[in-house]
Order: C-alpha cells, then sequence, then structure tokens
C-alpha cells in the first residue's frame, strides 16, 4: 500500500520548502503529517471523507487543518476531498437530506421541500448557497452532520481493514516464497 500513495504524494521536503508554506513550517514538521502507516492514512480518510462535505470551497483548508490538529496524514486527508465534486455533490447533499428527513422524522405527514440545487453565480454564490441550506431546513442541518460522520466512521475501518489484509496477504506471499524456495 505504501508504494501506492508514495508514487501520488508530494515529499516532506517539497512542502516545507515551498514558498506559500513557509509561514506554516514548523506546524508541518511532525512525522505523522507525512508518514504512510495504518493509523495515519486512515485518520487521513476519515478526515477527507467529513471534511468533503463541507458547503463550498472550504473542504482542502479544513481538511488540511484538521490533519495537523489531529496529526494525520495530511496529503491523503487533502486528497480524499476530492470525492466530491460537481457531479457528486448533489447526490450527496440528497442522501444527507433524506437522513435527516428519516432520522428527525420529518416523513411523519409534514410537507416536505423538494431539494433542487440553485443556480450560483460569482457575485452572490454565497448568499444563493446559505439561502438554499436555509430552505432545506432540519432535515439537511441534521442529515449532513450525520452522513459526514458515517462516512469519515466506514473510510477509516474501510482503510483500516484493506490495510490489514494487504499486510497478511504479503506474509502469505512471503511464507510461500520462502517454503518453495527451501524445497
Amino acid at each position: 500500500m505504501r508504494k501506492f500513495f508514495r508514487k501520488y504524494l508530494p515529499q516532506h521536503e517539497t512542502v516545507k520548502s515551498h514558498r506559500w508554506l513557509k509561514p506554516f513550517g514548523g506546524l508541518l514538521h511532525h512525522p505523522n503529517l507525512w508518514h504512510l502507516h495504518r493509523r495515519s492514512v486512515a485518520g487521513g480518510v476519515a478526515i477527507g471523507l467529513f471534511c468533503g462535505l463541507i458547503p463550498g470551497p472550504l473542504q482542502m483548508i479544513s481538511a488540511a487543518l484538521l490533519a495537523v490538529l489531529f496529526r494525520v496524514n495530511l496529503p491523503v486527508a487533502a486528497f480524499t476531498t476530492l470525492y466530491t465534486n460537481p457531479f457528486t455533490i448533489v447526490p450527496l447533499y440528497l442522501l444527507a437530506y433524506e437522513l435527516g428527513a428519516w432520522v428527525s422524522g420529518a416523513r411523519n405527514g409534514a410537507a416536505l421541500v423538494h431539494p433542487s440545487f440553485p443556480e450560483l453565480h460569482w457575485h452572490d454564490w454565497l448568499t444563493e448557497l446559505w439561502s438554499w441550506l436555509a430552505l432545506l431546513g432540519e432535515p439537511f442541518l441534521i442529515g449532513l452532520p450525520l452522513f459526514a460522520v458515517g462516512l469519515s466512521i466506514a473510510g477509516y475501518f474501510a482503510v483500516r481493514m484493506a490495510w490489514r489484509v494487504a499486510v497478511i496477504w504479503k506474509w502469505r506471499a512471503r511464507k510461500r516464497r520462502r517454503v518453495h524456495g527451501e524445497q
């Protein structure tokens, strides 16, 4: 698994020497932010999945801040937020809305708003997005954090389990090579 991640992640020294990141150099020196081990990568995936559902352009910034705070792999956390994009964000938000409607009991006879994504313009996108979120109301405000926490927990344990399976598979392959090499 490490070889796979090392191909795509930047080197620690490259990030430390980047001119925009030099002021934060002291915060970026912790080894867990860059090392590829089971706990650090699983935590990075969990944070990235959680922060990916944050509305607006703050996903990577919040993932980076939480990765530094919790000392998990920073590049993995930032990269994992990319699961949300213009094609996936609306279905994910609809799932969060449905989860919130189910949890809050809003389906019990109350008239629900049928959510449709607003048309956003560059000059007032934030106010339009906030108005849309307020229109969705309680089901969305309950469902989005629940969905984000659920995704992050599932992602954390999925990475831990996949990492463990890969390690066991490599151990068994090494053992088979040793047994066949001795005969």
